[in-house]
């Protein structure tokens, strides 16, 4: 059977689409993006950056671009994929700023929406495992508004090594989960900066991975509710660390 064309680009890392106003205009402004195409609507073209050369087309036209429900507000980009950062770069010399780790978290709204967070909290790097992550296109591109241009994206073989290495390298790793008994809170109160690993929902993270990581720790809610999104758990443990840095 033959693989469908879009499947089959994001799997030998060739061009794909970018939608959205937010997302097309980091993409733009990104020198590290290679650009095949920029189409737009005339009231879509008017919210681009000054300059910017787009295919002025009818909406429907870029809907039949896009896959069915994709919400581009009037501007598409098609381009080719960002390099993933090496690990030893993106993340020294350590200084306060919290590094972001997903353990197979591969629904593409919620590692967007945790890149958005790390920018927000001034993470240096998110880091995933290579070959259990959906591509930094398309829908996750949305949900992230523009953050996977703004942050380093890390792809290792390994997170359990990765994270070895992050020890090495002067971080407090710690992993998050639900039935840990040190509060996240006073895991982030640790001078070293903090390297944090969140699973997905349901499995969260893995015994090997939480086995590499020197404390696990639990975000405090409401015995009701079994767990957060994600990218909320992202947003908090993120905050903590960057408020525990701001009282040094």
């Amino acid at each position: 059977m033959r693989t469908p064309r879009r499947q089959f680009e994001e799997e030998t890392g060739g061009p794909s689409w970018i939608w959205g106003v937010h997302a097309c205009a980091a993409a733009l402004a990104n020198p590290a993006r290679r650009l095949e195409r920029i189409v737009a609507t005339r009231n879509g073209a008017a919210r681009l950056p000054a300059g910017v050369d787009a295919q002025i087309l009818a909406p429907d036209q870029i809907d039949g671009m896009l896959p069915p429900g994709a919400v581009h507000q009037g501007v598409a980009v098609r381009a080719f994929p960002l390099e993933p950062a090496e690990l030893e770069g993106a993340c020294t010399p350590a200084d306060w700023r919290p590094v972001l780790i997903l353990d197979g978290v591969t629904d593409p709204q919620n590692v967007g929406a945790a890149f958005r967070c790390a920018v927000a909290f001034d993470a240096r790097a998110v880091i995933m495992q290579d070959r259990k992550s959906p591509p930094l296109t398309g829908a996750l591109a949305k949900a992230s508004a523009g953050a996977i241009e703004l942050v380093s994206n890390v792809r290792v073989t390994n997170l359990s090594r990765a994270i070895e290495q992050l020890r090495d390298w002067g971080y407090a790793t710690l992993a998050l989960e639900g039935e840990a008994n040190l509060d996240v809170a006073d895991a982030c109160a640790d001078r070293r900066p903090i390297a944090v690993v969140l699973g997905a929902e349901g499995k969260g993270v893995r015994d090997s991975v939480a086995e590499a990581c020197e404390k696990r720790a639990r975000i405090p809610i409401d015995p009701r509710m079994e767990s957060l999104n994600v990218s909320v758990a992202a947003a908090i443990v993120l905050y903590e660390a960057a408020r525990h840095h701001r009282r040094r």
